[in-house]
C-alpha cells in the first residue's frame, strides 16, 4: 500500500534520525527483535490442547489435559484459538454456551483432568467499518500483528462523527480478515492514540494475539516512549509527574488531575532540548490513562504546544495545528515467540518543521545576545 514501510525482525537497518540537532544515534532496525527470548506471552502451554474440533459447525468439544487441571474455566477457554480472549470466554459462559461434563458452570469454575467441554460458538459479527483504500504506513508486520505509523488527524476506529477514514477502515481494506478479533467496531485494536497524536500503533491480527498483548498492557510490561514539544522550561533535566487522572468534575469531555474519582497515573519525563519558550521532551508513561500525558503536562504548567483542549488559548508565537505529541517507540513481548520487540516511528514532517523553526529561533536569539 502507498507509503508502507516494513521492518524485518533481527535485520540491520538504517539508523533512525535523532530528534535532537546533533548526530544521529545508532538504533535497532524498525521492528527488530532484541533477542531477549523468554516465556511466550500467550496462554500457558498445554491449556488449550484439545482433540480436533468436532464436525458440527459452530461447536467445539474439548478435553482438559493434565496441564489444565485446577485452571479457571474462562482462562482455559481463552487459550483456545476459536475463543481467543478472556472477555470472549466470559461472554460465552455467561450466555450459557459452555458446558462442563454436560453442566453449565461459572467463569471461576476450576477444571479437572479429563473434563469434557462443549462450546457453542456464535456466528462472527460483521465488521462495523467499511474497507477503504487509505494509505497506511506499516512499520512491522507478521502473522500475529501489525505496527502502523498513524498519521496526525486520523481517528483509530469508527465513532460518532468519524465513521470513515479511520485506521480500522484502512485495515479492513488491507487485511479483510479481522472479524472475530475483538469488538466488531474496533477489530484488532490493542490500544489507542488520540486523533491528533502521531506514531506507533499496535494491531493484533488474531484473537490469541489480541489477548496476549492486552494482558501485557494490563500488567504494564509494555513500554512506550513519546516525544512532545511543551511550552516553557521545566527546571531540572528529568523528573516524574505522579498525579491521579480522571474525568473532569464539570466538563465531562475532559480529563483532570482534580477528578473526584481519579486513578493513579505516573509519567516520567526527560528534557531533551530547550528552545526559546519551549522544550522538546521524552515522555514515558507507566500507566495508560485517557489523555494522561496532555493532562499531566498541563497540570505542571507546561502544556503541549498546539493542545487546544488542555493548553492556553494564546501560545504566543508557537502556533501549531495539533498537539505536538508523537508516539515514537513501543516495546513489548511478541505474542507467539515471547521475544522482546521494539518498534519505532520517525518524527512526522510537521513536527520536524516545528523543531527546525524552534532551532532557528534559538540560533537567532543566541546571535542577538552575543552582539548586544
Amino acid at each position: 500500500m502507498t507509503g508502507a514501510r516494513r521492518g524485518a525482525g533481527g535485520g540491520a537497518g538504517a539508523p533512525a534520525r535523532a530528534p535532537l540537532g546533533g548526530a544521529a544515534r545508532s538504533c535497532a532496525a524498525v521492528g527488530a527483535l532484541e533477542g531477549r527470548g523468554g516465556t511466550p506471552a500467550g496462554p500457558s502451554p498445554g491449556l488449550g490442547v484439545r482433540p480436533p474440533a468436532a464436525s458440527v459447525p459452530g461447536r467445539l468439544e474439548l478435553v482438559v489435559p493434565a496441564g489444565g487441571a485446577g485452571v479457571r474455566l474462562d482462562r482455559f477457554l481463552a487459550g483456545v484459538a476459536e475463543v481467543g480472549t478472556r472477555s470472549q470466554a466470559k461472554r460465552l459462559i455467561d450466555a450459557g454456551r459452555v458446558r462442563v461434563d454436560g453442566v453449565a458452570r461459572k467463569s471461576a469454575h476450576l477444571l479437572g483432568v479429563g473434563a469434557r467441554l462443549e462450546v457453542e460458538l456464535p456466528e462472527p459479527e460483521p465488521l462495523a467499518a467499511e474497507p477503504e483504500p487509505l494509505p497506511l504506513a506499516v512499520l512491522y508486520e507478521d502473522a500475529d500483528l501489525l505496527a502502523v505509523d498513524k498519521p496526525p488527524g486520523m481517528v483509530v476506529h469508527p465513532a460518532p462523527g468519524a465513521r470513515r477514514g479511520t485506521v480500522v477502515n484502512a485495515l479492513a481494506h488491507r487485511l479483510g480478515t479481522l472479524a472475530g478479533v475483538g469488538r466488531p467496531d474496533r477489530p484488532g485494536i490493542v490500544h489507542r492514540l488520540d486523533r491528533d497524536t502521531s506514531g506507533v500503533l499496535l494491531v493484533a491480527r488474531t484473537a490469541p494475539a489480541l489477548e496476549a498483548l492486552a494482558r501485557q498492557f494490563r500488567a504494564r510490561t509494555v513500554q512506550k516512549v513519546y516525544l512532545a514539544v511543551v511550552l516553557g522550561h521545566l527546571g531540572p533535566v528529568s523528573g516524574t509527574i505522579d498525579r491521579a487522572v480522571g474525568r473532569h468534575p464539570r466538563e465531562r469531555k475532559r480529563m483532570s488531575v482534580h477528578s473526584r474519582r481519579g486513578r493513579a497515573a505516573l509519567t516520567r519525563w526527560t528534557a531533551l532540548e530547550r528552545f526559546p519558550g519551549a522544550t522538546l521532551m521524552r515522555l514515558e508513561p507507566e500507566t495508560g490513562r485517557t489523555h494522561q500525558l496532555r493532562v499531566h503536562l498541563a497540570a505542571v504548567g507546561h502544556p503541549i504546544v498546539g493542545d487546544r483542549v488542555y493548553g492556553p488559548r494564546h501560545a504566543g508565537g508557537l502556533a501549531f495545528p495539533r498537539q505536538a505529541l508523537h508516539a515514537a517507540e513501543i516495546r513489548f513481548d511478541h505474542p507467539s515467540s515471547g521475544a522482546r520487540m521494539v518498534v519505532r516511528a520517525p518524527l512526522p514532517p510537521d513536527l520536524e518543521q516545528l523543531l527546525a523553526g524552534l532551532r532557528q529561533a534559538g540560533s537567532s536569539t543566541a546571535k542577538s545576545s552575543r552582539s548586544a
